[in-house]
């Protein structure tokens, strides 16, 4: 990442997103395009993401999350916008 505007978001999604690869997908979208954070799923049986970037490129895994994996059918995405981007260097999914 150059040293640009840097955004951060949360995201939360609901359906049939686990079980179906959807951290894995998560995680090569969020390389692809340069950003850092994590992936992981959560108990209710939704999958968390938490991403910093480029604003453009953090709209760009929001636009492909929402249509997922094969097999994965996204029925609701709730965001968070965090007041800073952590530090993280790489993304990850956070077992």
């Amino acid at each position: 990442m150059n040293g640009g505007e840097r955004v951060a978001l949360r995201l939360r999604l609901h359906g049939r997103v686990q079980g179906v690869g959807f951290r894995y997908f998560v995680r090569s979208v969020a390389r692809e395009l340069g950003l850092a954070g994590r992936v992981r799923n959560l108990r209710d049986g939704s999958v968390e993401i938490e991403a910093a970037g480029e604003p453009a490129s953090v709209e760009e895994l929001k636009a492909r999350v929402r249509q997922g994996p094969p097999g994965a059918a996204v029925a609701g995405l709730h965001e968070e916008r965090l007041a800073a981007a952590p530090g993280w260097e790489s993304f990850e999914i956070d077992h």
